[in-house]
């Protein structure tokens, strides 16, 4: 990619983007089958699910829809299983870390817009010494992902305009928000993606099947 085509401002998804979350999250995930003498789940099943968030494996992991009864406690468990161990295993995905200190290097921003709850955010990325110049969580605005607030909100505080930001995710959450926020929209292939699901048919600006290419793209 010719350096002058380079985005100014890199914005990332957090899990399955920038921080392979899954093994802390199935840990956890796990543990609220265990509480209810259920056997383990695979970690590849429970993988497909992270992005679509804590409602979304206690619904795996029980059968349990949003709306049933008992849901809303086994959602408590499974945070606060999760909340005692968010960065046990977790880790960027390589060579992203490398990307990020070439990034840095040259004094160009980057943030993290995601639709995790702060209190899970914050010390994770504290746990793996990442400095983003911008971290935008669920709770910080009145809407999440896919509506475009939370990408400008990350823009402005970065002193960047929508057009100079690549946000950069791995659900169609992430595309969508980029769109209406005026973004180019970048999606990628390594994160969490349902069984079915070809992230190459999203009305992305970009495609990256692996972390390698994406930063091949960014730093060549």
């Amino acid at each position: 990619m010719p350096a002058d085509t380079r985005p100014r401002t890199l914005l990332f998804d957090l899990d399955g983007t920038l921080v392979d979350t899954a093994p802390d999250l199935a840990r956890a995930t796990n543990e609220l089958r265990e509480s209810h003498r259920l056997l383990p789940l695979p970690y590849s099943v429970i993988r497909a699910q992270v992005s679509n968030g804590g409602s979304a494996l206690v619904t795996l992991a029980l059968g349990l829809e949003k709306q049933a009864a008992g849901h809303d406690a086994a959602r408590a468990f499974l945070l606060e299983a999760y909340g005692r161990a968010v960065a046990v295993e977790s880790r960027v995905f390589p060579p992203l870390e490398r990307l990020l200190t070439a990034w840095e290097s040259q004094t160009r921003p980057w943030g993290i817009v995601t639709n995790k709850p702060r209190a899970y955010a914050e010390p994770l990325i504290e746990a793996l010494g990442l400095t983003p110049g911008v971290l935008i969580c669920a709770d910080d605005l009145p809407v999440k992902k896919p509506a475009p607030e939370p990408l400008w909100e990350a823009a402005r505080r970065l002193n960047c305009t929508p057009g100079e930001c690549w946000y950069i995710g791995d659900h169609l959450r992430d595309i969508q928000a980029a769109q209406a926020a005026g973004m180019p929209a970048v999606a990628v292939g390594y994160g969490y993606i349902e069984e079915g699901d070809d992230y190459r048919a999203w009305p992305a600006d970009r495609w990256f099947d692996t972390s390698e290419s994406l930063v091949e793209a960014l730093l060549n």
